[in-house]
């Protein structure tokens, strides 16, 4: 395939592969409901089942991948995958480090609330409690303060090991209910660590570490754009330089012109030719081809 084929670019070759597949679905759909054929079990027509490509259809929304915007987004992705590793190994250091400090303070806090006296029924919206200290305690609805209880979130909002404290720090660092979750450790053991752990948290893991990901990936588009239009101006430059020497060469062979019959050189004949078709230097698909064919045949 010569340097300009059609299939040498990934996008185009995406794009033909799922037009590809849409006429094959076309075509084996109306082979199915081809009038006077004998219907197939199960949809399959001639043994090739149909409803099978009909599951390639959801590659339709692809196509747009092939515009140029979602080209620059998709390569700088591409492109930023080696940085997006680096920074997605400081998240999950950031992720382990205060998950060992949340397994540290707050293991096991979780699973204190007010039960009904005398019954295992919990209270009406269940919240984490405290026996003593500074803690939210049982008051009134004849409830008292007991252990025994899964946890927020169904239980796994807790830092009773490493696994599901670094899901409770990842919870946090999306900013997804992050607030509950201070909330209730800071009914289960007072307000001091909470407020200085989950801040801290939010603060470092969320508007800091995060954010370097949407960094990479915006360093990385304007990139693309400044090597896209890095190569306009090159073509630019190129096609001017083209001109000019367009210009210089026409020069050269009107120049060469024989002398006419009063020896003087045939400047008139220059003049009037560059007037005429002078404007072919400045059309977008000009070329030397054209002004040697105008100056030949002149």
């Amino acid at each position: 395939m010569h340097p300009s084929a059609y299939i040498r670019s990934g996008w185009n070759l995406l794009d033909f592969v799922i037009v590809i597949v849409l006429f094959s679905v076309v075509a084996e759909m109306g082979e199915e409901h081809k009038p006077g054929d004998a219907h197939h079990a199960a949809g399959k027509p001639g043994g090739l089942d149909v409803k099978a490509l009909r599951a390639f259809r959801v590659l339709r929304p692809l196509r747009l991948v092939s515009g140029v915007p979602l080209q620059i987004v998709l390569n700088s992705i591409m492109k930023a995958m080696v940085p997006l590793l680096h920074i997605g190994l400081l998240v999950m250091f950031v992720i382990i480090i205060y998950a060992i400090i949340g397994l540290e303070l707050f293991i096991g806090r979780m699973h204190k609330t007010c039960f009904y006296v005398g019954t295992l029924y919990v209270d009406d919206d269940p919240t984490p409690c405290a026996f003593a200290g500074n803690g939210r305690f049982c008051v009134g609805n004849n409830t008292d303060c007991r252990g025994g209880w899964e946890g927020p979130n169904g239980g796994i909002t807790n830092f009773d090991n490493i696994f599901f404290a670094m899901l409770t720090v990842f919870q946090c660092i999306t900013m997804e209910g992050w607030t509950d979750v201070l909330y209730w450790m800071n009914d289960a053991i007072g307000f001091e660590l909470p407020w200085i752990y989950f801040v801290s948290l939010v603060i470092f893991g969320s508007f800091f570490v995060l954010n370097l990901v949407l960094g990479v990936l915006s360093e990385f588009s304007k990139e693309r754009e400044k090597a896209v239009c890095r190569g306009e101006l090159q073509k630019a430059q190129e096609k001017q330089q083209m001109e000019q020497d367009m210009v210089g060469y026409m020069d050269w062979l009107i120049e060469a012109e024989d002398m006419d019959e009063d020896g003087n050189k045939a400047v008139v004949a220059k003049k009037k030719m560059m007037k005429k078709y002078g404007w072919y230097k400045h059309s977008e698909d000009g070329g030397i081809l054209k002004l040697i064919y105008i100056y030949i045949y002149v």
